[in-house]
């Protein structure tokens, strides 16, 4: 038994199971998206994040790792019991050519290996609940630098994402411009953080508490004043 499968978003920092060969390739005519809703891992139903799945764009290409595992059945049902678990926001599995990196991506080059798995969302609000749709770069990101589950926020998704592709050495221009856009949202709010403490401060040092008048203040006060 032979178990493939693709990972092209957290799987490729953190694949959580046990795997016994990875290899560094693409996969041809997708290209990732963060169009997908995660309401139990990195957000929640009453603040979602936005994670990543692959969509169909003819010419285009997505790097990643292939993930092997061998043996027998029970091992390849471990795997595929975690991953279904794991990525159960994703309501299709589909099995693609995987070419390995050093293959002439233009050329109609032979793939490394055929039938590999990998877990994909029906991009139709209809269909799939947890298809959000594309948004604005700006909406994106203020979404993303503020949804937190309980796997963590959705904005170490997007950086560690930004990292493990800058690591393989292929950095994505859309996945940069995306980080670079929540870092500058999360700018503004320490920035915005800042100024409501600091103006707290002010007005805090500038109040001067009233006096307390005890009972024995009070009769003193009296006395004084015949």
């Amino acid at each position: 038994m032979v178990l493939w499968v693709f990972g092209y978003g957290s799987l490729v920092w953190n694949p959580g199971f046990q795997f016994d060969e990875a290899i560094l390739g693409y996969i041809k005519d997708h290209t990732r998206a963060f169009t997908l809703a995660c309401i139990d891992h990195r957000g929640t139903p009453e603040e979602p994040a936005r994670t990543l799945t692959l969509e169909a764009k003819k010419g285009a290409i997505c790097w990643g790792t292939a993930y092997c595992v061998r043996g027998d059945a029970e091992r390849e049902m471990v795997a595929m019991e975690y991953l279904r678990k794991r990525e159960c926001e994703y309501d299709l599995e589909t099995y693609v050519d995987f070419y390995k990196e050093g293959d002439n991506v233009d050329a109609g080059d032979v793939p490394a290996v055929t039938g590999v798995l990998m877990f994909t969302s029906t991009p139709c609000s209809v269909v799939n609940k947890y298809y959000l749709g594309p948004a604005p770069l700006e909406e994106m990101a203020r979404q993303i630098a503020s949804a937190s589950g309980p796997c963590g926020n959705n904005r170490d998704y997007l950086f560690k994402l930004e990292k493990a592709l800058s690591n393989i050495g292929h950095q994505e221009d859309s996945v940069v411009q995306l980080a670079n856009e929540v870092r500058k949202v999360l700018s503004i709010m320490r920035l915005n953080e800042e100024k409501i403490i600091g103006a707290q401060i002010a007005l805090k040092t500038h109040l001067s508490p009233l006096p307390q008048i005890t009972p024995s203040d009070a009769t003193t006060t009296v006395i004084n004043s015949n």
